[in-house]
């Protein structure tokens, strides 16, 4: 039986797919097998020794420490692509609500109850709510992934010009959403020419303050910025100072900070941008299927920390090795097993960054003397068995 714990609400379709015969399904165990959580902050948790994995049920895993769990073998999962027709149809409605001042001209709409005429009133006072269409404005996409794709076919056909940029999108990728989007190899390119900039890109090292005050600088007077990726990818200071001076014209977030709601350019929203029904059930159905498959055959599909390998089981067991990406790694591996007269009837390596999975077919049930072995490798982090 494995014990699988639960953090925030996931929906019981998704839960529902483990078997209850296999799997125990827990909001409090203190020992476990796996986790599944939406948002919960999971930095100071206390790791059990028998962790495997955790899944994100949503995107983006900042509020899981990756560094330590790769350390530990611990695969971190998420469910790209769940969410994203949620997200892309929020920051649609928002990005046409700022552009047509639906929310101030609502809020004066509902001050004329008492008037004798409202009629009247709204014929005389709705000139100052005027806002522009968006078809042949031109917007740019940073990070054309899951919702990013999806948003650029979605402004396409809604007469908008669409640029992107996407450094690490693969080449399959690019032809897939090519006649959707003029992709540009700088972000400049963006800033200079977009009167629309929205932003789709995990928060990592690297993605704080992407937005800052240099890139505000270079963007037209009068741009609308959208932030529902992550809230310090936007620099408050630098944006706050952009609105205050009408550089940025509106500023559309799923994440204000105190600073940002005190200004009447700001439409923000708390977090919502993932917050339907259908998200959260696309979510959690991806996560429960990509743990099932990895605790009862090690594979793995939308892995943040380690490669992805997915294989058919063949053999009579399965071993998995997390370990170190270095030189030597695979043969000292092999050559174990050699040793001891096992016949491998599969093996797939991989790799991301400094760490490696490998995923091996033996023609053996007879394993615990190699497993010993493999597991005191230098370099070597976790071995699984799967019978």
């Amino acid at each position: 039986m494995k014990t699988i714990r639960t953090y925030d609400n996931i929906s019981p379709i998704g839960l529902d797919l483990f078997d209850k015969s296999r799997y125990e399904i827990s909001d409090s165990a203190l020992s476990y097998d796996a986790i599944m959580v939406h948002s919960h902050p999971l930095h100071d948790i206390e790791i059990p020794e028998n962790l495997k994995a955790i899944v994100r049920v949503g995107a983006g895993v900042n509020t899981i420490p990756v560094d330590k769990c790769s350390e530990l073998g611990i695969v971190v999962f998420n469910t790209p692509g769940g969410n994203a027709n949620a997200v892309k149809e929020l920051v649609l409605g928002v990005m046409i609500m700022a552009a047509r001042n639906v929310i101030a001209a609502s809020a004066w709409v509902k001050t004329l109850g008492n008037e004798v005429d409202s009629g009247k009133a709204v014929e005389k006072g709705k000139v100052k709510f005027r806002g522009p269409e968006i078809m042949g404005k031109s917007i740019g996409i940073i990070g054309v992934g899951a919702i990013g794709s999806r948003m650029a076919k979605a402004c396409t056909n809604l007469g908008m010009h669409v640029y992107g940029y996407d450094p690490f999108l693969s080449k399959q990728a690019i032809e897939n959403i090519k006649p959707y989007v003029n992709f540009v190899n700088d972000p400049t390119e963006i800033y200079r020419n977009c009167d629309y900039i929205s932003l789709h890109v995990p928060l990592k090292e690297d993605t704080y303050d992407y937005i800052d005050k240099a890139a505000i600088d270079m963007m037209k007077l009068g741009v609308t910025i959208i932030n529902y990726a992550r809230g310090p990818v936007v620099n408050n200071e630098a944006i706050v100072e952009g609105l205050k001076s009408g550089k940025v014209r509106y500023y559309l977030t799923d994440f204000p900070t105190k600073e940002q709601l005190a200004l009447e350019n700001v439409l923000a929203t708390p977090h919502l941008g993932a917050g339907t029904p259908e998200a959260d059930e696309n979510c959690a159905v991806m996560a429960a299927n990509q743990l099932i498959d990895f605790l009862e055959n090690g594979n793995i599909t939308n892995s943040v920390n380690y490669p992805d390998v997915t294989s058919p089981r063949t053999g009579e067991c399965r071993i998995t090795i997390c370990h170190y990406n270095k030189r030597g790694m695979l043969g000292a591996i092999t050559n174990l097993i050699s040793d001891a007269q096992i016949n491998i009837a599969n093996l797939v390596n991989r790799s991301k960054g400094v760490y490696a999975y490998t995923m091996i077919d033996l023609d053996s049930d007879a394993l615990e003397p190699l497993i010993s072995g493999l597991r005191a490798l230098d370099g070597v982090i976790r071995v699984t068995r799967f019978d």
